[in-house]
């Protein structure tokens, strides 16, 4: 899969840097949503990531430069729930 990781990052790097050695791109095909809160109700605003990455259940989508922490569910889809910037370091250190 022909991943756009931030320069001077790899999918090998990634792994080492969150000890996860199965840690993997995800195809883009799939409904990525965030976790929305106010008064009380939650509601869910649709993302468009170029890149996601996944580490077991937990993932990483990147959508406008910023990266964004998300649980995959068993039907493909990932609902995130905290964005981290645009430093895919630090989103790593947040797994």
């Amino acid at each position: 899969m022909d991943t756009e990781l931030p320069d001077g990052w790899t999918i090998e790097r990634v792994r080492s840097a969150s000890g996860d050695v199965a840690a993997d791109p995800l195809p883009l095909e799939r409904l990525v949503v965030i976790e929305e809160y106010e008064d009380g109700r939650t509601d869910y605003a649709v993302l468009q990531p170029d890149v996601i990455l996944s580490f077991h259940e937990l993932c990483l989508a990147r959508v406008d430069g910023d990266w964004f922490m998300g649980h995959l569910e068993a039907d493909g889809s990932i609902v995130c729930w905290a964005s981290y910037g645009p430093d895919l370091g630090e989103a790593i250190r947040g797994l």
